[in-house]
C-alpha cells in the first residue's frame, strides 16, 4: 500500500492542535507527520514536539500558510500527501480513512473534506473549493514549489484547484459531517477575525480574479468522481465549462 506523509501548518494553535494531532499519530496509513509551526508565538511548536512521532519544522517570523505548505512538502518523503487543519474541531480517525480511500484505492485521483460548517452554498452545491483537508500525488508540486512559497498567505487552496483543473484530476470530496474548523473570530475576537477572514479572500482573489474563481469552482464540480445532479445537465453541455475558464 502506498505510504502517506500527513502534513499540518499552524500559527498560533496551541488551544486546538492537540485534539488534531492525537488523532494523526495514532492512524495507521500515515507513515510521516510533518508539522510546520509558521512563527507561532505561543506554545504550538512545544506541544507539537512533544509527539514523538511528529517532525516538527518551525521558524520566524509569520510568512503564512502558502509558505508553510510548501515547506512541508518539500520536506515531505512520501508519495502521498494529506494535508490537514491545525485548527479543527472533532476530527476522528474514521474521517482520515474515509479522505485517504478514495486515493488509495484508485477511485480519485484527489480528495477534498466537506465539513459541517463549509458555506450553504458550498454544501449544496458539492464542493468546498477552499477546504484545508486534502490528499494530493506529491509528484503534483514537483515543478510548482517555488509558486507555492510565494503565493499571498491563503493562496494555496485555489493555485491547488487551478493544477487540479489543469491535470484533469478526479475529485472525491469527502463529506465530514462531525468536524468544524474553528473560526477566526473564534480565535482572535470579532474585530480581528473579521479582517483575517477578509485578509484570506483577498488572497484568493490575487490567484484567481472572481470570474475565474466561479469558472475554477465550476471546473472542479466536473471532475468530481459523484457529480450533483445539476452537473449531470451542465456536462451535456460542455460549452458552459470552457477550457478558457479553466
Amino acid at each position: 500500500m502506498a505510504k502517506i506523509s500527513g502534513v499540518t501548518c499552524a500559527f498560533n494553535e496551541e488551544a486546538r492542535i492537540t485534539k488534531v494531532l492525537d488523532v494523526l499519530v495514532e492512524h495507521p496509513a500515515l507513515d510521516e507527520i510533518i508539522v510546520v509551526d509558521d512563527g507561532s508565538a505561543d506554545a504550538t511548536a512545544q506541544i507539537a514536539a512533544a509527539y514523538p512521532k511528529v517532525r516538527l519544522i518551525s521558524y520566524k517570523p509569520n510568512r503564512g500558510k502558502s509558505h508553510a505548505l510548501s515547506v512541508g512538502i518539500r520536506n515531505a518523503k512520501n508519495e502521498y500527501l494529506v494535508f490537514i487543519d491545525a485548527d479543527l474541531a472533532g476530527l476522528t480517525s474514521q474521517n482520515v480513512t474515509a479522505l485517504v480511500e478514495p486515493v488509495l484505492t484508485g477511485k480519485a485521483d484527489v480528495s477534498i473534506s466537506m465539513r459541517a460548517n463549509s458555506l450553504s452554498i458550498y454544501r449544496f452545491l458539492g464542493i468546498d473549493f477552499v477546504s484545508g483537508e486534502r490528499v494530493v500525488p506529491r509528484a503534483l508540486f514537483t515543478d510548482v514549489l517555488t509558486e507555492i512559497e510565494r503565493l499571498p498567505h491563503w493562496g494555496c487552496e485555489v493555485f491547488m484547484n487551478n493544477l487540479f483543473i489543469r491535470k484533469n484530476l478526479r475529485v472525491a470530496v469527502v463529506r465530514w459531517p462531525n468536524v468544524y474548523n474553528v473560526r477566526k473570530f473564534r480565535k482572535v475576537g470579532p474585530f480581528h477575525g473579521f479582517l483575517e477572514e477578509i485578509a484570506m479572500v483577498r488572497d484568493a482573489l490575487k490567484v484567481v480574479s472572481p470570474l475565474k474563481a466561479v469558472r475554477q469552482y465550476f471546473g472542479l464540480l466536473r471532475l468530481m468522481t459523484d457529480r450533483p445532479k445539476f452537473m449531470l445537465w451542465l456536462g451535456r453541455r460542455p460549452a458552459l465549462i470552457t477550457a478558457k475558464g479553466r
